[in-house]
């Protein structure tokens, strides 16, 4: 008996199928894997509700893509008038109204809200319910409206889209003192006329690297706490130490091996407590940004008292199902990325196993994830680092170009960064690729297209590159590659060929 027989089993011996269905299809959540299941569910004309309890469009576009990108751009233009004079201009220092800066992040988000309106999937066909819903049995949705009321709707399948939330450590002391997390500093500081003087900011992951940055540049004076032994652990050594050189130069004062202890308020001052070694110190500020991770949003939603296991995030199986087969997991809730275009990747395999899984039933792939973290200069990633590679005893070469020997880098004063390029032995098949540098995230594309489709770095180098652009660094690394690799039997015969043409 396979799993999803025994799934069955387990669904006929404790709830009654209906016989008719309100819908083809309920999601629950309407951030980037809800609205990209509604999305493809509509298209598909099936008979779809999507369920949100708070804003339309998620995290992404309320507290996290979008805003800390809108935040960024301001803090890198506050950069560059101050470092002016590295452009043959007059350096000054800029005056930061940071409520403005806070106003333009809202305004901002209110430009792009409309793509994932209620107005907008109405239109799509998509019937959008604005409350808390909570699965009663298999195929049964209630909802408590936003208005008090409450709904039932009956459903062949259900999507959990819910997302994640920060994740605040049980640090004493730490509530009292008050804190900031990446989903409340919009608001709270929005009215600010400066940002925060002393500011400390807790993790050295991408939110925290991101925002500390930033504020730095805004005029905060930063203190970055981080446990692990460097920032951006999940990258490679040479990759974090750029950034963190970076973030330094920009005013970051980064304390890494450092663990939180506790916090407290004495009088009108706050303090966090930080534990190096065996030595503790206290460190005062005026606000604090808690940006140790995201953790899936799982209660509430009726899943423990289906049998649904939830543990870190939701047990689903290869095609995104859980326990119950007509019931799917998306997104952040569901892992193993926190990505946004991770979350729209899933959906689509979660909605169509979820309309058309009866058919055929498709498994999720995660082959080729790619991501970026947007600090100055950026990093991104796609397959394998060097730091797994050598971890899980993948045979591997290593293929690197640094971007400071790249004409329109050097231009664009720009010099700094490498795209670092990992391959099969002997071969160009591309086992992953890093790069750190302006627009890495951008640039980073060609390789996620050749990983996804089989092609090796000699495409890359066969393609033409704009000269100049920053894309060249791609088909650099490239022929950094072919040169390594050229035949040197051939050499000495092409040699002797030429010698014997000229007579």
């Amino acid at each position: 008996m396979d799993q999803t027989q025994k799934n069955d089993d387990f669904s006929s011996a404790r709830w009654t199928r209906p016989k008719r269905f309100d819908r083809n299809l309920v999601v629950i959540g309407a951030g980037s894997a809800g609205l990209v299941s509604a999305y493809i569910a509509a298209a598909a004309k099936a008979k779809v509700t999507l369920i949100e309890a708070n804003k339309m469009g998620g995290d992404c576009l309320n507290f996290g893509c979008v805003p800390s990108k809108a935040l960024i751009k301001s803090a890198r233009v506050a950069h560059q008038m101050r470092h002016a004079d590295h452009y043959g201009l007059e350096a000054v220092e800029p005056n930061v109204p940071f409520s403005a800066v806070m106003e333009r992040i809202h305004k901002v988000i209110a430009e792009i809200e409309p793509h994932d309106s209620v107005e907008r999937y109405t239109g799509l066909g998509v019937e959008v319910l604005e409350g808390y819903a909570k699965l009663i049995d298999p195929w049964t949705v209630e909802v408590v409206l936003n208005d008090g009321s409450t709904q039932r709707l009956t459903t062949r399948s259900i999507i959990i889209a819910t997302g994640a939330q920060p994740f605040v450590p049980p640090i004493p002391g730490l509530a009292e003192s008050g804190y900031l997390t990446s989903d409340t500093l919009w608001e709270r500081l929005r009215d600010r006329p400066t940002a925060p003087r002393r500011l400390v900011v807790l993790g050295g992951g991408p939110i925290g690297c991101e925002l500390a940055q930033s504020f730095a540049r805004l005029g905060s004076e930063v203190m970055q706490i981080e446990m692990a032994p460097r920032l951006m652990m999940r990258e490679d050594e040479d990759a974090s130490a750029l950034v963190e050189a970076s973030m330094k130069a920009d005013g970051v004062n980064v304390l890494t091996n450092h663990k939180a202890v506790g916090c407290g308020v004495n009088g009108d001052e706050k303090w966090i407590e930080v534990e190096h070694g065996s030595v503790r110190r206290r460190i005062g500020f005026d606000e604090i940004i808690v940006a140790v991770g995201r953790a899936p949003r799982l209660k509430g939603f009726g899943l423990e008292e289906l049998g649904i296991k939830v543990d870190r995030v939701i047990e689903t199986n290869q095609y995104l199902q859980t326990l119950h087969p007509n019931i799917l997991a998306a997104g952040d809730v569901a892992g193993p990325y926190q990505f946004t275009h991770v979350a729209g990747h899933q959906a689509w395999f979660a909605s169509i196993n979820a309309l058309f899984g009866d058919l055929k039933r498709f498994k999720a792939d995660y082959s080729v994830i790619p991501w970026a973290t947007f600090t100055d200069p950026e990093v991104a990633r796609v397959g394998l680092s060097e730091a797994e590679a050598k971890e899980k005893n993948i045979p591997h070469e290593v293929t690197r170009f640094g971007i400071d020997d790249l004409d329109r880098a050097i231009a664009d004063g720009a010099a700094r960064g490498f795209v670092k390029v990992l391959t099969v032995p002997g071969k160009d098949k591309i086992l992953g690729a890093t790069i750190v540098g302006e627009h890495a995230g951008d640039l980073l594309a060609e390789f996620v297209f050749a990983m996804k489709h089989g092609h090796g770095l000699g495409k890359i180098l066969g393609t033409i590159h704009i000269y100049p652009t920053l894309a060249e660094a791609n088909k650099m690394v490239a022929g950094q590659w072919r040169r390594k690799h050229i035949n040197g039997f051939l050499l000495s015969l092409l040699e002797r060929f030429q010698t014997w043409r000229r007579g």
